[in-house]
């Protein structure tokens, strides 16, 4: 039985992107963005339809011109899962998404421009029951604090920050997340911890540019793992130089580790040695593979020798613990079959996959006679 998370998270101000409540203690959401041409609708539907399938509460796209914001309207009437429209400069592009059925806006009011046009964005905004996110990235930072500070530094983000949140305050709009990135980790965990002890709003976690898919799990997951611990955290992105579906897939994880999501599998399996009786590495590799569509939270073992396995498995809801002549499973903490290496992925995974129905039927049931 998976306890609870010892993390105590940080209060904020409850905002819905789309049907998706985000801060406020609501679960913490994950989101990527599609590195499609907006323009072509096809593929980024496509896309968009892959990052829900792996579990996205929300996407972001990117909308560039006023025919990529056109595109964006037929790309939302496809799609379900709720859309965040990224857009720079042009104040026309957010008002026209705004009438197409947006769920957030990701700007920096500074870039806007005028007053005016900053004030036209957050009409409509409050009109069509929009929040905006504020992103902040050591980046593009602005020229007078760049010259102010010498270097990106936290203060630094976090005056940025402060800077367009003032224009929202001016204008009494408060539905607001904000994020305030860098690739460096120290620069974005530092910058975080300042920004939310100044501000109620939710915060939109990310290392941004962390990297390659394998260099960019471990950086975000040291960075974000840092501030998720302090409870810091209502939102996050994993921006990797990869299939963003990858990106779902490692926030899921992160979460998971962290006792702050249960969606999937969480898989417990040990690095094998000499000792194992069956081939733990391409057993996981199949398992990890085969079963990414199931979305219940199970806890499963895969231990491949019997010196922690029966102790890991009594503790999870499938456990398999490698054994001679046969492999031995524990189902809810006891013994329940054997399994043979023949077929030994083909079997585990029925297992899993009925255990999971059993759960959802359960748990679908529980809800049904409480409501």
């Amino acid at each position: 039985m998976q306890m609870p998370s010892p993390i105590t998270r940080r209060l904020s101000r409850q905002i819905h992107v789309g049907d998706v409540p985000v801060g406020g203690g609501a679960p913490i959401a994950v989101q990527s963005m599609t590195n499609t041409d907006t323009n072509d609708v096809a593929a980024t539907v496509g896309q968009i339809e892959r990052l829900q399938q792996a579990g996205a509460d929300i996407v972001r796209v990117s909308v560039p011109d006023m025919d990529a914001a056109e595109a964006f309207g037929k790309i939302k009437r496809q799609v379900s899962v709720p859309l965040v429209a990224d857009i720079h400069f042009d104040y026309k592009i957010a008002l026209r998404v705004a009438e197409l059925g947006v769920d957030c806006l990701r700007i920096n009011p500074g870039n806007i421009g005028r007053e005016d046009r900053v004030r036209a964005v957050v009409d409509a905004a409050r009109h069509h029951g929009i929040p905006i996110r504020i992103g902040v990235n050591a980046g593009s930072l602005e020229k007078d604090l760049q010259k102010k500070y010498g270097e990106p530094t936290p203060e630094a983000l976090v005056e940025s920050a402060m800077r367009h949140i003032d224009h929202l305050d001016r204008l009494d709009f408060h539905d607001f997340k904000v994020s305030v990135k860098a690739s460096d980790v120290f620069m974005a965990v530092a910058a975080y911890r300042l920004l939310a002890k100044q501000i109620e709003q939710p915060l939109h976690l990310g290392i941004t540019e962390a990297g390659g898919l394998r260099s960019g799990t471990v950086k975000s997951s040291i960075g974000l793992g840092m501030l998720l611990m302090d409870g810091i955290g209502d939102t996050i992105r994993v921006s990797l130089a990869a299939d963003p579906v990858e990106e779902i897939k490692v926030g899921f994880d992160m979460l998971k580790s962290l006792k702050l999501r249960a969606k999937g599998i969480n898989f417990i399996a040990c690095p094998s040695c000499s000792r194992q009786n069956f081939d733990v590495i391409a057993t996981m590799n199949a398992l990890e593979t085969r079963l990414e569509d199931v979305m219940t939270p199970l806890n499963v073992s895969v231990i491949g020798c019997v010196v922690n396995g029966p102790g890991e498995a009594k503790e999870t809801d499938i456990g398999l613990t490698g054994g001679s002549p046969a492999n031995l499973v524990y189902i809810d903490g006891k013994p329940a079959s054997k399994l043979r290496n023949d077929h030994l992925v083909d079997d585990l995974e029925a297992l899993i996959r009925a255990k999971a129905k059993e759960k959802e039927s359960r748990e679908g049931a529980v809800i049904a006679r409480g409501a």
